[in-house]
């Protein structure tokens, strides 16, 4: 099976391709939010390097949220025009899910936060089960900082760690990963893509849309599909 997949949920872009259990490639472009300038031809890139064309991906996946508005209304645009394209399949995944990803396995929770800006973090929480991939426990949602409880026993990963964590964690080298561990890999995106394609989920070219979570950033802008 091969699987391209991209991120486009922070200022940080990612490509991958997925080939069984295999990443074959796998970059992060620290673009700025430039993703309508950048995106494609970072996937040409991973096309010519991989020697897959575009149309002979088995399954498309893409971050859909939670993030950036405008990120994510243009990968969601992307992974639409691809599906159309060629007729493949593809699958949404969460934003957060990935960024939980680059934790080590261990049977600690691992809460991931993503800066989303006006003072506030995307957050959830998720634990390894039996079958070795990531699980969300519970909700995400909107915190401010100050407001969430710090566990000592847990690992935090992702950008709103490495901004606002002195505002939670008291004893923040305890439970932080490296900085290069923070942002979202699409190679993650590809392999929790994987998952729920083996499961039988699908995303419906025609009304699937982008996860805000913030519901003020999808009241303000128009659905890229005009939902």
């Amino acid at each position: 099976m091969r699987i391209l997949a991209f991120d486009t949920s922070s200022q940080t872009a990612s490509v991958a391709v997925l080939q069984d259990d295999d990443i074959l490639y796998d970059v992060i472009i620290h673009t700025g939010l430039n993703h309508s300038e950048t995106l494609l031809p970072a996937i040409d890139q991973a096309c010519l390097r991989t020697k897959i064309p575009l149309p002979e991906f088995d399954v498309f996946a893409c971050t859909l949220g939670p993030g950036s508005f405008t990120g994510l209304r243009i990968g969601a645009g992307t992974l639409k025009g691809f599906m159309l394209a060629t007729g493949k399949p593809a699958v949404g995944v969460s934003s957060l899910a990935a960024i939980a990803l680059n934790a080590e396995k261990t049977s600690k929770k691992i809460y991931a936060l993503m800066d989303a800006g006006r003072g506030q973090v995307y957050t959830a929480c998720f634990q390894y089960g039996a079958g070795g991939m990531i699980e969300q426990q519970g909700g995400e949602q909107v915190a401010n900082p100050s407001d969430i409880v710090y566990d000592a026993d847990a690992v935090y990963v992702g950008s709103g760690v490495i901004k606002y964590g002195a505002a939670f964690m008291p004893e923040r080298q305890n439970g932080i990963l490296s900085t290069a561990k923070q942002h979202c890999r699409a190679s993650a995106v590809a392999v929790l893509g994987k998952a729920k394609y083996e499961r039988g989920e699908r995303l419906n070219a025609e009304n699937f849309v982008p996860f805000y979570l913030r519901s003020a950033d999808a009241d303000q802008k128009k659905s890229f599909f005009g939902k």
